[in-house]
């Protein structure tokens, strides 16, 4: 249920992208979104598996959605507390991307791309221009893709108690990688 409500969500919005060129679809067929947090006090590190992407590779558009309560922590009072009272998962349920990789390059013919995704980036309701590195790779039929990159906690209003600040990085290191197939 979780996964066709996140695949409608990331559908939609690349339904909501212009595309010049008949579409051909792919979509999410498995991966994993972590992130980690380190300060000298204690590393916090979280992931998931349960989340959408969608990808128009004529157009190289494609968009992600993850439900946030979906991250699972070793410690489950920081799951708990990060839903709560940080990234406030009630009322800001998903993180998204959407967007398009800038470079031309031809998705249907196998081969290691190393590209930008360039797009919206929304976590905790707040929107930002983001250009994100990603490693892609085609092969046999299917896209494999990798991308680490960092978020600033301050970008998207996520505030961190005085009484915490030493126990969360102000900055989180993102990975995301995943394995694309064409839409049956």
């Amino acid at each position: 249920m979780k996964r066709a409500f996140l695949f409608l969500s990331a559908l939609s919005m690349l339904a909501a992208m212009p595309a010049d060129k008949p579409a051909k679809i792919y979509v999410f067929e498995s991966g994993q979104i972590g992130f980690f947090s380190e300060t000298p006090v204690e590393n916090i590190e979280a992931h998931t598996n349960t989340y959408a992407s969608v990808m128009n590779v004529e157009s190289r558009k494609f968009a992600f959605s993850v439900q946030v309560v979906s991250f699972d922590f070793e410690k489950k009072l920081m799951q708990e507390h990060f839903n709560e009272n940080y990234m406030e998962s009630e009322k800001f349920p998903n993180a998204t991307f959407k967007g398009g990789i800038e470079e031309e390059v031809n998705l249907f013919k196998d081969g290691i791309y190393q590209v930008m995704a360039k797009g919206e980036l929304e976590i905790h309701g707040v929107t930002k221009e983001r250009s994100i590195p990603v490693k892609i790779e085609v092969k046999g039929g299917k896209i494999y893709f990798k991308s680490d990159f960092q978020v600033k906690l301050v970008d998207h209003n996520i505030e961190v108690p005085n009484i915490v600040v030493a126990n969360i990085a102000e900055v989180i290191n993102v990975k995301v990688e995943g394995i694309l197939k064409p839409k049956q």
